[in-house]
């Protein structure tokens, strides 16, 4: 008797794991997404002299044919601010976080010791409208992640002509889209957090590695760090929900050829892609 309520614990159990990994299937084909590379922050080569996430590394990714992924984050008055980390100093050398920064503040500094500013994403957005598309990150600091999305939101309504999606791996972005504009392709990023943990504890960790968070955020994709990607959870998401996967960060023409056999969007840096396989 013992063995029959165990195993209706275990099938109660997975029954609750999928449901909480859910998603909602991706219309990336109806916007054509599925058919790009994108480039990681612009197609950059800091050894060539253009820095990530840069006027000129977006330029290059679309006269490449690649759309691009890019970071956002809110400035203390209230800009769209275009750089990867949260902090200033990699690619500045000025030990300041974005957040506590003003427009002017920002205006001053360049990017990895060029002449390139630090863009803001209503100087990008002109780039690629019309043009390839965009994979938009959302990266909230101290709170502000209803306002940094209703602010990249109103932007992004200004540009009828682009192509894009959001993502985050903060869940209250996509509770915040999905609330306030379920139309747009929301997509929620994650990775192996209990190998890397960043300051995660045991439970909040295994709670983002397996997409526990689903089930509030539905996302229409899920990007997942390539390395990481034999996760339950993300195999469950993918087949039984139809939810589309974005692999990142590719390195090298065969990552990209394997992952894209495998039915993933790509997110790539470091090399040119390959020609696609027919």
């Amino acid at each position: 008797m013992w063995a029959v309520y165990i195993i209706l614990f275990l099938l109660l159990l997975l029954l609750l794991w999928v449901l909480a990994v859910r998603g909602k299937k991706s219309p990336f084909g109806f916007y054509g997404l599925y058919r790009y590379r994108y480039a990681h922050r612009g197609l950059y080569d800091a050894a060539s002299g253009v820095p990530e996430n840069s006027l000129t590394a977006f330029r290059l990714a679309v006269e490449h044919g690649c759309g691009a992924e890019l970071d956002v984050h809110l400035s203390k008055d209230g800009r769209l601010v275009v750089m990867h980390d949260g902090k200033l100093l990699r690619m500045t050398g000025v030990d300041r976080r974005i957040v506590d920064c003003t427009a002017d503040e920002l205006d001053a500094l360049r990017l990895d010791g060029t002449e390139e500013k630090i863009p803001y994403l209503e100087e990008v957005l002109p780039i690629f409208a019309g043009r390839t598309p965009l994979i938009i990150e959302l990266k909230p600091d101290d709170g502000n992640a209803a306002a940094l999305a209703r602010k990249t939101v109103v932007l992004l309504k200004k540009f009828p002509k682009l192509r894009f999606c959001v993502e985050s791996f903060d869940p209250r972005v996509l509770i915040w889209l999905r609330r306030n504009c379920p139309e747009i392709v929301r997509g929620q990023l994650a990775e192996n957090y209990l190998t890397a943990r960043q300051g995660f504890k045991v439970p909040a960790a295994f709670a983002l590695t397996n997409l526990l968070a689903n089930f509030l955020t539905v996302p229409n994709f899920v990007a997942y760090r390539y390395a990481d990607r034999a996760q339950l959870s993300l195999r469950l998401c993918r087949r039984l929900w139809g939810v589309q996967e974005v692999a990142w960060t590719l390195q090298t023409p065969q990552e990209i050829l394997d992952a894209e056999h495998d039915g993933c969007i790509v997110i790539f840096e470091h090399c040119i892609p390959p020609e696609k396989r027919k």
